[in-house]
């Protein structure tokens, strides 16, 4: 007796799952999770990503119940060493799986695994699920190749499967899993929900009742909680597929809602968006770790435990950097603008190292996408070369998205009676209006850690002489020829058009 193992990472669920509808067709398999510890146990894991992992796995489990009357299997270990297993104990005909862009970790065990399979003589079929394509040689053409594989239709979920009767190992909890960390010193207790069930409320939610003020809402934390769609997670970890939110979106902007065409353009926009970026560590792996750019490599060399820390558990002085930060530590989610703020300030006001500033964001974000993360890093800490230097200036940000205060009074108490005309730069307050308004600024909430325009100053001048002279230029063309967009994403094949995803997704749900 031989089986099909198909091997489950960041693709939880049933649907348009090409590796699981394939794998049916030939016989007795294995639905395979396999938890890893050593995985777990990496510098951008946290115990609320695995919490939400887990989630989705237990009701993963359910549905595979339902349908098949055999759940998810689950083996904690090292991959290998667990195949090995399954091979001696039931011969493994071949693996099948979706292709993952994910840290350098889990590439390297990919690559054990690829290795052990040759060995072995058995076929590991990988499939495509979000765009990335591997071993691209170039950029040009790269978005119309995205929108021809997302119009591509959705596999369907199998009518059944022969599931070979095993038990499963039960799934860690988080404290047995994740190391504790000093930067992560809450449980996340607004986390979001995971599981596909969640994931399809969301979408449904999002594209008929709150994504309308999407385009105008995505920027500002007071309106973005609700706004933006809440998919990240989802897609990170594969509760949804990317082509069946892109089909539901095509479907949306079929219906020609009155009011949503903004929207619904701009969403897709960044669906797009998400895989380019990811493409960049699919063709790069290392920017993970090093500079985009060699001008910079001897650059922010040394971090500054006592900046670094102040940043990394919200008490810069800055009211809304510090109101982000409370708020991702409660919650594992924040929109992007504000992301890309907490990266620049910690990259250009305080000078601290993009590697050891995204780690620390990494196990912060429920939705770490490697990809996006460390591409994005790179981005805005003027890394790359090839992009503006984005410093957002704090107290301007401030004003523009909280112009009241309220998103700062929610995640600051300290600062809960200060009027709004004070609110961005509390450190300007006399002392009589201090004790007025119950917040001692450096006792009750610190002073600014540094002095952001001249910061800001000092970063732009050491970058641009950094990126100064013939050499730099040379290698700005080579990272643009690598990495950069040819063309505006080209817009989806009117094919999907026959699609109905609404239908095509409640088939099964």
């Amino acid at each position: 007796m031989t089986v099909q193992v198909v091997w489950l990472k960041r693709d939880l669920r049933v649907f348009d799952h090409r590796p699981l509808f394939e794998a049916a067709q030939h016989g007795r398999l294995v639905p395979l999770y396999i938890v890893e510890p050593a995985l777990w146990q990496q510098a951008d894991s946290s115990a609320r990503q695995w919490r939400f992992v887990r989630q989705c796995l237990e009701e993963l489990d359910q549905k595979l119940r339902h349908l098949y009357g055999q759940g998810l299997v689950v083996r904690v270990g090292e991959a290998v060493n667990v195949l090995c297993d399954l091979q001696q104990a039931y011969g493994v005909n071949a693996l099948w799986s979706h292709a993952e862009t994910g840290n350098a970790w889990t590439y390297a065990r990919d690559r054990d695994v690829a290795a052990w399979a040759r060995e072995q003589g058995i076929p590991w079929h990988e499939y495509r699920q979000d765009g990335v394509i591997c071993r691209l040689n170039s950029r040009y053409g790269w978005a119309e190749h995205w929108a021809r594989f997302m119009a591509d239709p959705t596999t369907p979920v199998p009518e059944s499967l022969q599931c070979l009767k095993m038990a499963s190992e039960p799934l860690p909890e988080a404290e047995q899993l994740c190391p504790a960390s000093a930067t992560l010193p809450d449980a996340c207790p607004a986390a979001q929900a995971g599981g596909r069930s969640h994931a399809l409320r969301l979408l449904d939610s999002f594209l008929h009742v709150r994504g309308v003020n999407y385009a105008k809402g995505m920027s500002s934390p007071l309106t973005a909680e609700t706004a933006c769609s809440r998919l990240s997670p989802h897609l990170a970890y594969g509760t949804l597929s990317m082509r069946e939110v892109v089909h539901a979106c095509e479907a949306r902007k079929a219906e020609i809602p009155a009011g949503w065409g903004r929207a619904l353009a701009a969403f897709t926009s960044r669906l797009a968006w998400q895989s380019h970026f990811m493409q960049k560590l699919e063709s790069e792996p290392a920017l993970e770790f090093y500079n985009l750019h060699p001008a910079l490599r001897f650059e922010r060399q040394a971090l500054d435990p006592v900046l670094f820390d102040a940043w990394a558990h919200g008490k810069t002085g800055y009211p809304l950097i510090d109101a982000c930060m409370r708020m991702l530590h409660a919650t594992g989610w924040i929109n992007f603008r504000m992301r890309a703020m907490l990266a620049a300030f910690a990259c250009y006001h305080l000078w601290q190292p993009w590697r050891e500033a995204g780690l620390h964001l990494a196990r912060l974000f429920i939705d770490y996408e490697p990809g996006i993360h460390w591409s994005q890093m790179q981005m805005q800490s003027g890394s790359t070369g090839i992009n503006a230097f984005r410093i957002y200036n704090p107290v301007k940000q401030s004003r523009d998205q909280d112009p009241d205060g309220h998103f700062i009074r929610r995640w600051i108490p300290e600062l809960k009676r200060v009027p709004a005309e004070w609110i961005h730069e509390p450190w300007r307050l006399t002392a009589d209006l201090q004790r007025r308004y119950g917040c001692l600024i450096g006792t009750d909430y610190p002073k600014p850690v540094v002095e952001h325009e001249s910061a800001a100053r000092a970063a732009r001048e050491q970058l641009h002489r950094a990126y100064k002279g013939t050499e730099a230029r040379h290698a700005s063309r080579q990272v643009l020829d690598k990495h950069g967009s040819r063309k505006k994403h080209a817009p989806i094949p009117r094919k999907t058009a026959n699609v109905a995803p609404k239908a095509q997704m409640s088939l099964f749900e």
